[in-house]
């Protein structure tokens, strides 16, 4: 079976939760989200090792926490960066040297599934790269901010819904990919927001698998509170 090594990037501030405490250790059913969040992703056992990337300020607290866990593998707690991509980019010097697929997931997406992860490491097995993604349910409008008030803006143009999708994670790569895109990110100084976005730039192709809409990424308070109710949910379904 190949090694797979999961990246949790968390090293957030949080700043539209509005809160001092950063989202990924706001607590979840009794525990920080991050910890909440690993717990689900463990269920898949095809993976081989965690490494979570957190402020360095955080790291001897959160190796603390982790270590009323037992996951059956290997956590590593390593010092994340500034942005998502060098919090990843750190994460990915230290994965062991005979993994073959890397597996990065949001730490405050707490809801993904067994099924989820395993239809994004079988696509990127076979085809080297893949996400998870849900179709766009409302009109996408581009549009214009410039001289116009901040809360103001001026549509361009009308983007059909039909090929627009919203990127979640995880997103799961071949190695040897993911460390070409990150090389040339790093070679170019370019900065994206998600992994599969320094992929693309290689030219490399990335496939979309079905994700879900309770597969959210906490970032608001609301989050929070329908984070709280699928909680609910689940506990009622049991």
């Amino acid at each position: 079976m190949s090694r797979i090594a999961a990246i949790l990037p968390a090293a957030g501030l949080g700043t539209r939760m509005g809160s001092e405490v950063p989202k990924q250790f706001l607590e979840l059913d009794g525990m920080p989200i991050v910890v909440f969040t690993l717990r689900r992703l463990s269920q898949c056992t095809a993976i081989s090792e965690f490494l979570i990337a957190t402020r360095s300020d955080e790291v001897q607290a959160l190796e603390r926490r982790l270590s009323k866990e037992d996951f059956g593998r290997p956590v590593h707690v390593v010092t994340g960066g500034e942005t998502r991509q060098q919090s990843v980019g750190n994460a990915l010097a230290k994965i062991s040297a005979d993994t073959e697929l890397v597996l990065v997931h949001d730490a405050v997406r707490p809801f993904i599934t067994r099924e989820q992860v395993d239809r994004v490491i079988a696509e990127a097995s076979t085809r080297g790269a893949a996400i998870l993604g849900v179709p766009a349910i409302d009109t996408v409008k581009e549009v214009r901010r410039a001289t116009l008030p901040e809360d103001v803006a001026l549509i361009s143009a009308t983007i059909p819904r039909e090929r627009i999708v919203l990127a979640q994670t995880p997103q799961a790569f071949q190695v040897a990919v993911l460390k070409e895109a990150f090389a040339r990110a790093d070679q170019d100084g370019f900065t994206a927001s998600d992994e599969a976005a320094l992929v693309e730039r290689t030219g490399r192709d990335v496939y979309v698998v079905h994700g879900s809409e309770r597969n959210i990424k906490i970032t608001r308070p609301a989050d929070m509170e329908l984070a709280r109710f699928y909680l609910d949910q689940e506990r009622h379904h049991k």
